[in-house]
């Protein structure tokens, strides 16, 4: 048993929180990683072009300047030409005429000499080479034409500029950039930013790993406790750390802990009381029906005796069992549908009903009812509370002792007060006289008929209603009850100003 439990809390590795926590955390560094490892390199390639775009262009438009002052282009004047500028560092320089054809192309390796008695060797004749590079389409029809890649761990670049005379287009010029140390650099930042990134992944797995570990662990905490709680133990408490949720969360659950001891041992006590108080009577009715069985010889008047005693019991049993499903209906069921109701009349009628009781006790009833005493709730529950009231006034009175029943407003409550010329209540026992099964003195509450659950009675349909009660000692003598209820005002006097 105790193994199937403990598989039904085992929470799976990849369904605990603490798991889910750490992939949070890993999922948004894993997005700011791969934005750092990207971005910074998307611009720096981004600048690097833009850069060698405006060297490029300005290197074509220094070698197109020189070669636009020849009216036209030849080989040899082209050559002498680029011979004079400087190659600024470039891997290939091509200048053709505005057929294509190549006219000079720095990478052209020099013509071997020829040796003597022999006949020079057969070349390709510079007029049948053309360059046929898209740069250089475009540098012929009078556009400025640039290219870069980065490619095999180098940026490589390409432009072409027209070369006008007179606004004619006479060639063009075609460059050629390799550059490695750029490549290099870009490479060397890619390399850093993997580093970096292994070290900051390195960081934030045991950095997850922590924080999820610290944050799961108050919630592990909080399970255990409901696990604990759960299995009886209500004195169990948490130690709130800290002011967030969490802190917050342990202080309701402390709240709510206290609240369940309190409900366990009240269950506990009324399972206990009610247990006694219905033992006593069923103990004397089995006692008086074994004394009938046990003697043959009894006197039918003693026999009559006894089943009056025993019809008694019963119907103090079936007080008891009217009563405690009374207070277990008020514990368990919704409230009934309120309407408006005057608590004088039913207070009257409660006065009425009593009548007897309290002519056969020899006290007076008292009352003093004022009239639009209006309040909302079940009359059926209002007249049970009065006659409760009344009731218990009678009963602890002495002969000739009077009753005084009120009731009237004071300010938005209406107020119901019961009070007596009795034995009264001790101060010591007033916080208790509501309580399942309380009474002052015992001797005297069975000989008048009592249960104990009355004033509980009281007190629980009067709070189902938005109500209190209280109990104290009268002057000179005797107890008062005061039971207060909101006032019922109309819709139509809410409303006015």
């Amino acid at each position: 048993m105790a193994q199937k439990k403990q598989g039904k809390n085992h929470v799976p590795f990849f369904s605990s929180l603490q798991i889910k926590y750490a992939m949070s955390y890993l999922a948004i560094f894993a997005v700011v990683l791969v934005l750092l490892n990207t971005y910074p390199v998307i611009a720096s390639q981004d600048l690097l072009f833009s850069s060698k775009r405006e060297s490029l262009k300005s290197q074509t438009a220094v070698m197109a300047s020189a070669l636009m002052e020849l009216e036209t282009l030849s080989s040899d004047q082209v050559t002498r030409v680029m011979n004079m500028l400087d190659s600024m560092g470039l891997d290939r320089i091509i200048v053709t005429d505005p057929a294509g054809m190549v006219l000079y192309d720095s990478t052209r390796p020099e013509e071997p000499e020829e040796p003597e008695g022999q006949d020079p060797p057969e070349a390709t004749p510079p007029e049948y080479r053309y360059a046929l590079y898209q740069e250089v389409v475009e540098a012929l029809r009078g556009y400025d034409a640039f290219y870069s890649r980065f490619f095999q761990d180098r940026f490589v670049s390409t432009a072409a500029s027209p070369i006008l005379y007179r606004g004619v287009v006479i060639g063009s010029i075609y460059i050629l950039e390799i550059d490695e140390a750029q490549g290099a650099l870009l490479l060397s930042l890619q390399q850093n930013l993997r580093t970096i990134s292994l070290v900051i992944a390195v960081v934030t797995l045991v950095m997850s790993a922590l924080f999820s570990k610290m944050l799961t662990a108050r919630i592990a905490a909080l399970l255990r406790a409901i696990r604990i709680v759960g299995e009886g133990e209500y004195g169990h408490r948490l130690q709130p750390v800290g002011r967030d949720e969490m802190a917050q969360l342990a202080e309701e659950f402390n709240q709510l802990t206290d609240r369940l001891q309190n409900t366990e041992e009240i269950r506990r006590r009324f399972v206990s009381d009610a247990s006694h108080e219905l033992k006593t009577p069923l103990a004397s009715i089995r006692l008086l029906a074994d004394s009938i069985l046990q003697n043959d010889q009894m006197d039918p008047e003693v026999v009559r005796d006894f089943v009056t005693d025993i019809g008694a019991e019963a119907d103090r049993l079936t007080r008891i069992t009217e009563h405690l499903l009374t207070l277990t209906r008020l514990d368990s069921l919704p409230a009934a549908k309120t309407q408006v109701v005057d608590v004088s009349r039913v207070t009257e009628h409660a006065i009425s009903m009593l009548g007897p009781v309290a002519d056969s006790a020899g006290v007076a009833v008292e009352r003093n009812l004022k009239p639009d005493c209006l309040i909302l709730c079940v009359e059926d529950e209002l007249y049970q509370i009065c006659y409760n009231l009344i009731e218990n006034a009678i009963k602890y009175n002495f002969a000739g002792g009077k009753v005084f029943v009120s009731v009237y407003r004071d300010r938005d409550q209406v107020l119901l007060e019961v009070g007596d010329t009795g034995i009264g209540i001790p101060e010591e026992d007033l916080p208790k006289v509501f309580n399942r099964f309380y009474r002052v003195d015992k001797a005297r509450s069975r000989a008048a008929g009592g249960t104990g659950l009355g004033l509980s009675i009281v007190r629980d349909t009067v709070r189902r209603h938005g109500g209190w009660v209280t109990a104290r000692p009268r002057s000179p003598e005797g107890s008062l009850f005061t039971v207060g209820f909101p006032v019922y005002i109309p819709q139509e006097r809410r409303e006015e100003p």
